[in-house]
């Protein structure tokens, strides 16, 4: 049986602080700049969506160069909302993978593919589909 993952959302009196919690009894929180009214206390909503998809391309990354025993010894990724400004639809999302370790051309090809393929990737850049509900 598979676990759905869940998170839960709870805005308070502060205004713009986001408490969280996972179905894993993880803890976190979000916020708004404060040239906007937030406290600037932790990361906007924007951001945590670049997080996410940054580990799951890091973790995707580690995963795939240990079961095929890649000498990779590090990874950074590095992710920017639209640098180039809001395009007219959509959103762009620039992401730079910085690989430490004696890679050759074929093993950095192998590694972008299973960039492309992680599971944030696939989520972002497939159709998403949000039934939203209101209980009082």
């Amino acid at each position: 049986m598979s676990v759905i993952p869940t998170v839960k959302a709870t805005l308070e009196e502060t205004p713009y602080i986001v408490s969280f919690i996972d179905d894993l009894g993880h803890t976190w929180t979000a916020d708004e700049p404060s040239e906007v009214g937030g406290g600037n206390t932790a990361p906007t909503p924007d951001r945590l969506i670049l997080a996410s998809l940054g580990a799951c391309t890091a973790i995707t990354l580690k995963m795939v160069a240990t079961r095929r025993q890649l000498p990779v010894t590090g990874i950074q990724v590095e992710l920017q909302l639209n640098p180039d400004g809001k395009p007219a639809n959509g959103n762009d999302i620039v992401r730079q993978i910085t690989l430490h370790g004696n890679l050759n051309d074929e093993q950095q090809g192998q590694l972008l593919k299973a960039a492309n393929a992680c599971p944030m990737h696939k989520l972002l850049t497939g159709e998403i589909r949000v039934q939203t509900q209101i209980k009082v």
